[in-house]
């Protein structure tokens, strides 16, 4: 039987902190879901190789007998044996072995998991099983992405995904950001031998507005202002996303003028009642098709100033 490595299939260092490999498997997990991959029997099978490296390696009592079956195995390597070798190749697996030894035809300890031969022989007992080999294991995590406008996200409010087949009604919290991933435990794969359902990493995607430009929590936008009023002053009806706001304009605004309206930004995820700003850039909008009459009083105008 192979020795299979664990954290090669993780592509992590053998010191890998938890959260590194919390991270790793999260990403290679997304990259091979057969939600993703569909009739992919290569992924697929990459799939079911970073979980059961993760089932092992996140687990510290796991981690910690297959570390020790690591070195061994290498120990027998660097004697002058061949890599890979099956049990009675000249390594004792029976330390190892849960049950004593290996074999073929013993029975998936996890129920019909997709879990290898070495994984059901060294740590099919572990964890506490029920009769017959069995133990409870949680479901499968799914990955899904969920489509936003900006206001929508804006707004936050009820959605309906389907996952898997399944409709599953979420409140999305106003704020959320482009790319953001959430948590929703028990909306998975279903457990095995009465273990809980797995989680939904669900990933938020925000569809660009023209209007703004978002960063953190602030939003800009672009407000045209007529050479009119940017010269006499006045006021302007600006439309936000919570709603029309009134601003003035003072005389001889210059172009390109940033203004700041505080609180009319983003909402601050999860934060109630918190927002960021929004800054408004004035671009002066000049008047096209003028009339005989405007030239002539444009053309006052700049002889006045010595402009022409």
């Amino acid at each position: 039987m192979d020795y299979k490595d664990y954290y090669k299939a993780l592509g992590v260092d053998k010191n890998a902190t938890a959260d590194q490999i919390k991270k790793a498997y999260r990403k290679l997990a997304r990259q091979y879901h057969p939600d993703v991959n569909p009739n992919d029997p290569e992924a697929e099978r990459k799939f079911q190789e970073v979980n059961e490296a993760n089932e092992v390696l996140s687990d510290p009592e796991k981690r910690s007998k297959y570390d020790q079956l690591g070195a061994d195995w290498q120990r027998y390597q660097q004697a002058g044996a061949g890599g890979g070798q099956s049990a009675g190749g000249g390594f004792d697996w029976s330390q190892y072995a849960q049950g004593g030894g290996f074999g073929g035809g013993g029975e998936d300890p996890f129920g019909g998991a997709d879990f290898s031969d070495f994984f059901g022989n060294i740590f099919g007992g572990m964890g506490g099983g029920r009769a017959g080999g069995t133990r409870a294991r949680a479901g499968q995590d799914y990955q899904a992405e969920l489509l936003l406008t900006l206001a929508e996200a804006y707004q936050g409010g009820p959605r309906t995904i389907t996952v898997s087949g399944k409709n599953l009604r979420l409140t999305v919290k106003p704020g959320v950001e482009d790319g953001q991933t959430i948590r929703l435990r028990n909306q998975g794969g279903p457990g095995l031998n009465g273990g809980p359902a797995g989680s939904l990493y669900l990933t938020f995607r925000i569809e660009p507005d023209p209007r703004y430009t978002r960063t953190g929590n602030d939003l800009t936008q672009e407000v045209p202002v007529s050479v009119y009023k940017a010269v006499l002053g006045g006021e302007q009806v600006v439309e936000t996303l919570s709603g029309n706001v009134k601003i003035k304009i003072k005389p001889e605004t210059q172009n390109d003028t940033r203004l700041r309206l505080r609180g009319k930004g983003f909402p601050v995820y999860d934060q109630p009642g918190q927002f960021g700003d929004l800054y408004l850039r004035l671009s002066l909008s000049l008047p096209q098709q003028l009339t005989d009459q405007e030239k002539d009083l444009f053309q006052q105008l700049a002889a006045l100033r010595n402009e022409l």
